[in-house]
Protein backbone atom coordinates (compact mmCIF):
# COMPACT_ATOMS: atom_id res chain seq x y z
CA UNK A 1 0.00 0.00 0.00
CA UNK A 2 1.28 3.49 -0.87
CA UNK A 3 1.66 6.23 1.71
CA UNK A 4 -0.45 9.39 1.49
CA UNK A 5 1.03 12.00 -0.79
CA UNK A 6 -0.18 14.72 1.55
CA UNK A 7 -0.31 14.78 5.32
CA UNK A 8 -2.35 17.59 6.84
CA UNK A 9 -1.24 18.86 10.27
CA UNK A 10 -3.56 19.61 13.12
CA UNK A 11 -5.57 22.74 12.46
CA UNK A 12 -7.63 24.20 15.26
CA UNK A 13 -10.39 26.73 14.92
CA UNK A 14 -14.08 26.76 15.65
CA UNK A 15 -16.82 28.43 13.70
CA UNK A 16 -20.50 28.72 14.34
CA UNK A 17 -23.28 28.64 11.75
CA UNK A 18 -26.54 28.87 9.15
CA UNK A 19 -28.89 26.97 6.34
CA UNK A 20 -30.32 25.26 3.18
CA UNK A 21 -30.04 21.88 1.37
CA UNK A 22 -32.49 18.98 1.08
CA UNK A 23 -31.69 15.52 -0.28
CA UNK A 24 -33.52 14.77 -3.55
CA UNK A 25 -33.14 11.70 -5.78
CA UNK A 26 -30.10 10.64 -3.81
CA UNK A 27 -28.18 13.92 -4.07
CA UNK A 28 -27.15 16.31 -1.31
CA UNK A 29 -27.90 19.58 -3.04
CA UNK A 30 -24.85 21.58 -2.06
CA UNK A 31 -22.08 22.46 -4.49
CA UNK A 32 -18.47 21.26 -4.19
CA UNK A 33 -15.83 22.52 -6.60
CA UNK A 34 -13.74 19.65 -8.00
CA UNK A 35 -11.83 21.77 -10.53
CA UNK A 36 -11.68 25.39 -11.66
CA UNK A 37 -14.70 24.77 -13.89
CA UNK A 38 -16.65 21.82 -12.44
CA UNK A 39 -18.90 21.52 -9.41
CA UNK A 40 -20.68 18.42 -8.14
CA UNK A 41 -23.34 17.19 -5.74
CA UNK A 42 -22.39 14.22 -3.54
CA UNK A 43 -24.71 11.25 -3.14
CA UNK A 44 -26.61 10.83 0.12
CA UNK A 45 -24.48 7.86 1.22
CA UNK A 46 -21.96 5.24 0.17
CA UNK A 47 -22.76 2.93 -2.73
CA UNK A 48 -24.18 -0.51 -1.83
CA UNK A 49 -24.95 -3.63 -3.87
CA UNK A 50 -27.12 -6.76 -3.47
CA UNK A 51 -25.95 -9.59 -5.72
CA UNK A 52 -29.06 -11.81 -5.44
CA UNK A 53 -31.25 -9.08 -6.99
CA UNK A 54 -28.56 -7.17 -8.90
CA UNK A 55 -29.67 -3.99 -7.12
CA UNK A 56 -27.60 -0.88 -6.47
CA UNK A 57 -28.54 1.74 -3.88
CA UNK A 58 -27.13 4.53 -1.74
CA UNK A 59 -26.92 3.98 2.00
CA UNK A 60 -29.87 5.54 3.79
CA UNK A 61 -27.66 7.64 6.05
CA UNK A 62 -24.23 9.12 5.40
CA UNK A 63 -22.77 7.25 8.38
CA UNK A 64 -24.09 3.83 7.30
CA UNK A 65 -21.70 1.10 6.18
CA UNK A 66 -21.89 -2.69 5.97
CA UNK A 67 -18.82 -3.70 8.04
CA UNK A 68 -17.81 -7.39 8.35
CA UNK A 69 -20.75 -8.67 6.26
CA UNK A 70 -18.63 -7.71 3.25
CA UNK A 71 -16.84 -11.01 3.92
CA UNK A 72 -19.99 -12.76 2.60
CA UNK A 73 -19.24 -11.46 -0.89
CA UNK A 74 -20.55 -13.88 -3.55
CA UNK A 75 -22.70 -14.06 -6.66
CA UNK A 76 -25.75 -15.26 -4.69
CA UNK A 77 -25.39 -13.30 -1.44
CA UNK A 78 -28.77 -11.88 -0.35
CA UNK A 79 -27.33 -9.17 1.90
CA UNK A 80 -25.63 -5.93 0.92
CA UNK A 81 -21.97 -5.16 0.30
CA UNK A 82 -20.22 -1.80 0.03
CA UNK A 83 -16.53 -2.57 -0.53
CA UNK A 84 -15.64 -3.00 -4.18
CA UNK A 85 -12.61 -3.81 -6.30
CA UNK A 86 -11.76 -0.98 -8.66
CA UNK A 87 -14.00 -0.72 -11.73
CA UNK A 88 -16.27 -3.60 -10.67
CA UNK A 89 -19.46 -2.10 -12.07
CA UNK A 90 -20.61 -5.40 -13.60
CA UNK A 91 -19.69 -4.33 -17.12
CA UNK A 92 -17.80 -6.83 -19.28
CA UNK A 93 -18.02 -9.50 -16.54
CA UNK A 94 -16.12 -7.37 -14.03
CA UNK A 95 -18.60 -8.04 -11.25
CA UNK A 96 -19.05 -6.14 -7.97
CA UNK A 97 -18.71 -9.45 -6.08
CA UNK A 98 -15.36 -10.18 -7.74
CA UNK A 99 -12.89 -11.40 -5.14
CA UNK A 100 -9.40 -12.34 -6.28
CA UNK A 101 -5.85 -11.04 -6.25
CA UNK A 102 -5.34 -10.48 -9.96
CA UNK A 103 -5.21 -6.74 -10.55
CA UNK A 104 -5.66 -7.21 -14.28
CA UNK A 105 -9.12 -8.72 -13.76
CA UNK A 106 -10.26 -5.25 -12.75
CA UNK A 107 -10.20 -3.24 -16.00
CA UNK A 108 -6.75 -4.66 -16.52
CA UNK A 109 -4.53 -1.92 -17.91
CA UNK A 110 -3.58 1.60 -16.83
CA UNK A 111 -6.59 3.22 -18.52
CA UNK A 112 -8.78 5.39 -16.29
CA UNK A 113 -12.39 4.26 -15.91
CA UNK A 114 -13.74 7.85 -15.90
CA UNK A 115 -16.63 8.16 -18.35
CA UNK A 116 -16.65 4.43 -19.14
CA UNK A 117 -19.01 1.61 -18.24
CA UNK A 118 -16.51 0.40 -15.64
CA UNK A 119 -17.55 3.39 -13.53
CA UNK A 120 -20.27 2.20 -11.13
CA UNK A 121 -22.39 5.32 -11.55
CA UNK A 122 -22.17 5.45 -15.34
CA UNK A 123 -23.14 1.83 -15.97
CA UNK A 124 -25.75 1.23 -13.27
CA UNK A 125 -29.14 2.60 -12.27
CA UNK A 126 -29.09 3.47 -8.56
CA UNK A 127 -32.48 2.48 -7.13
CA UNK A 128 -32.80 5.45 -4.76
CA UNK A 129 -30.71 7.79 -6.91
CA UNK A 130 -32.95 8.44 -9.90
CA UNK A 131 -32.99 4.78 -11.01
CA UNK A 132 -31.48 5.51 -14.44
CA UNK A 133 -28.09 4.72 -15.88
CA UNK A 134 -25.62 7.52 -16.54
CA UNK A 135 -26.77 9.85 -13.75
CA UNK A 136 -23.75 9.44 -11.47
CA UNK A 137 -19.99 9.10 -11.65
CA UNK A 138 -16.86 8.60 -9.55
CA UNK A 139 -14.50 11.50 -8.91
CA UNK A 140 -11.10 11.37 -10.59
CA UNK A 141 -7.83 11.40 -8.65
CA UNK A 142 -7.27 15.09 -9.44
CA UNK A 143 -10.84 15.98 -8.44
CA UNK A 144 -10.47 14.39 -4.99
CA UNK A 145 -7.20 16.28 -4.71
CA UNK A 146 -8.92 19.54 -5.60
CA UNK A 147 -11.72 19.08 -3.06
CA UNK A 148 -9.40 18.47 -0.12
CA UNK A 149 -6.44 20.69 -1.05
CA UNK A 150 -6.98 23.20 -3.85
CA UNK A 151 -10.46 24.72 -3.82
CA UNK A 152 -10.85 28.08 -2.12
CA UNK A 153 -10.48 27.75 1.67
CA UNK A 154 -10.09 23.98 1.30
CA UNK A 155 -8.37 23.46 4.65
CA UNK A 156 -11.22 25.18 6.50
CA UNK A 157 -13.82 22.98 4.80
CA UNK A 158 -12.76 19.56 6.10
CA UNK A 159 -12.29 17.89 9.43
CA UNK A 160 -12.37 14.60 11.30
CA UNK A 161 -15.59 13.85 13.17
CA UNK A 162 -17.75 11.25 14.84
CA UNK A 163 -21.35 11.13 13.64
CA UNK A 164 -23.87 8.91 15.45
CA UNK A 165 -20.95 6.94 16.92
CA UNK A 166 -19.14 6.49 13.57
CA UNK A 167 -15.69 7.96 12.84
CA UNK A 168 -15.10 9.68 9.54
CA UNK A 169 -14.30 12.78 7.49
CA UNK A 170 -16.57 15.81 7.10
CA UNK A 171 -16.40 17.85 3.88
CA UNK A 172 -18.21 21.18 3.77
CA UNK A 173 -19.56 22.75 0.55
CA UNK A 174 -18.03 25.78 -1.14
CA UNK A 175 -20.54 28.29 0.21
CA UNK A 176 -20.84 26.93 3.72
CA UNK A 177 -22.97 28.56 6.40
CA UNK A 178 -23.27 27.11 9.89
CA UNK A 179 -26.45 26.12 11.71
CA UNK A 180 -26.82 28.61 14.55
CA UNK A 181 -26.40 26.06 17.35
CA UNK A 182 -23.83 23.60 15.91
CA UNK A 183 -20.05 24.03 15.99
CA UNK A 184 -17.30 22.62 13.78
CA UNK A 185 -13.54 22.45 14.33
CA UNK A 186 -11.62 22.11 11.10
CA UNK A 187 -8.46 20.03 10.66
CA UNK A 188 -7.29 16.43 10.79
CA UNK A 189 -6.96 15.32 14.39
CA UNK A 190 -8.78 12.98 16.76
CA UNK A 191 -12.29 12.05 15.60
CA UNK A 192 -13.87 13.26 18.84
CA UNK A 193 -12.96 16.88 18.00
CA UNK A 194 -16.39 17.04 16.30
CA UNK A 195 -19.09 14.82 17.79
CA UNK A 196 -22.62 14.95 16.38
CA UNK A 197 -25.82 13.25 17.44
CA UNK A 198 -28.30 12.33 14.70
CA UNK A 199 -30.28 15.52 15.33
CA UNK A 200 -27.16 17.69 15.26
CA UNK A 201 -25.92 16.04 12.08
CA UNK A 202 -29.33 16.57 10.45
CA UNK A 203 -28.71 20.31 10.78
CA UNK A 204 -25.23 20.00 9.29
CA UNK A 205 -26.52 17.89 6.40
CA UNK A 206 -29.38 20.32 5.77
CA UNK A 207 -26.68 22.90 5.02
CA UNK A 208 -24.90 20.52 2.64
CA UNK A 209 -22.26 18.86 4.83
CA UNK A 210 -20.93 15.53 3.52
CA UNK A 211 -19.71 12.75 5.82
CA UNK A 212 -17.44 9.93 4.61
CA UNK A 213 -17.49 7.15 7.22
CA UNK A 214 -14.34 5.21 8.08
CA UNK A 215 -16.02 2.27 6.41
CA UNK A 216 -13.58 -0.66 6.62
CA UNK A 217 -11.46 -2.19 3.86
CA UNK A 218 -11.32 -5.61 2.24
CA UNK A 219 -8.29 -7.64 1.14
CA UNK A 220 -9.66 -10.61 -0.79
CA UNK A 221 -12.21 -12.10 1.65
CA UNK A 222 -10.84 -10.49 4.83
CA UNK A 223 -12.44 -7.29 6.08
CA UNK A 224 -10.62 -4.94 8.47
CA UNK A 225 -12.93 -2.59 10.37
CA UNK A 226 -10.56 -0.56 12.50
CA UNK A 227 -12.51 2.69 12.35
CA UNK A 228 -9.93 4.40 14.55
CA UNK A 229 -7.49 4.29 11.61
CA UNK A 230 -9.49 5.62 8.69
CA UNK A 231 -10.74 4.62 5.27
CA UNK A 232 -10.22 4.72 1.50
CA UNK A 233 -12.55 5.85 -1.30
CA UNK A 234 -11.85 4.91 -4.90
CA UNK A 235 -11.27 7.45 -7.65
CA UNK A 236 -11.86 6.69 -11.32
CA UNK A 237 -8.15 7.11 -12.07
CA UNK A 238 -5.44 4.51 -12.53
CA UNK A 239 -2.09 5.13 -10.84
CA UNK A 240 0.49 6.96 -12.90
CA UNK A 241 3.53 7.55 -10.74
CA UNK A 242 6.08 6.52 -13.38
CA UNK A 243 6.93 3.39 -11.42
CA UNK A 244 6.53 0.00 -13.11
CA UNK A 245 5.46 -1.50 -9.78
CA UNK A 246 2.34 0.69 -9.90
CA UNK A 247 1.08 -0.94 -13.08
CA UNK A 248 -2.34 -2.35 -12.31
CA UNK A 249 -2.92 -0.07 -9.32
CA UNK A 250 -5.64 2.55 -8.91
CA UNK A 251 -5.94 5.81 -6.99
CA UNK A 252 -7.99 6.69 -3.94
CA UNK A 253 -8.79 9.35 -1.37
CA UNK A 254 -7.65 8.21 2.06
CA UNK A 255 -7.89 9.64 5.56
CA UNK A 256 -7.14 8.83 9.16
CA UNK A 257 -7.19 10.80 12.42
CA UNK A 258 -4.05 12.77 11.58
CA UNK A 259 -4.17 13.31 7.83
CA UNK A 260 -5.95 13.19 4.50
CA UNK A 261 -4.55 12.70 1.02
CA UNK A 262 -4.55 10.80 -2.25
CA UNK A 263 -2.59 7.68 -3.09
CA UNK A 264 -2.96 4.28 -4.69
CA UNK A 265 -3.17 0.55 -4.08
CA UNK A 266 -3.97 -2.73 -5.82
CA UNK A 267 -7.27 -2.78 -7.66
CA UNK A 268 -8.49 -5.96 -6.01
CA UNK A 269 -8.68 -4.30 -2.59
CA UNK A 270 -12.26 -3.63 -1.50
CA UNK A 271 -12.74 0.12 -1.09
CA UNK A 272 -15.73 2.40 -0.49
CA UNK A 273 -17.39 4.32 -3.33
CA UNK A 274 -19.13 7.70 -2.99
CA UNK A 275 -20.63 8.88 -6.26
CA UNK A 276 -21.30 12.42 -7.47
CA UNK A 277 -23.49 14.26 -9.98
CA UNK A 278 -22.24 17.19 -12.01
CA UNK A 279 -23.98 20.50 -11.32
CA UNK A 280 -25.66 21.59 -14.54
CA UNK A 281 -24.74 25.08 -15.65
Amino acid sequence: MKLFRYIVPLLLLSFVAQAQSPVKDGAILAEFSVSDSTKVYFSQGNLQYQASTNTWRFAEHQWDYVEKDNENISEKYTGWIDLFGWGTSGYNSVYPYSNNNYAYAFEGDTTDIAGTNYDWGVYNAISNGGNQTGLWRTLTYSEWDYVILNRTDARYLRGTANVNGVNGLVLLPDNWSFPSDVEFTYGMNYYSQNEYSTSEWAKMEANGAVFLPAACGRNRAYVNCDGSYGSFYWSSSACDYGDASDYGDASWLGFYGGGVGTGGSHRYYGRSVRLVQDVKK
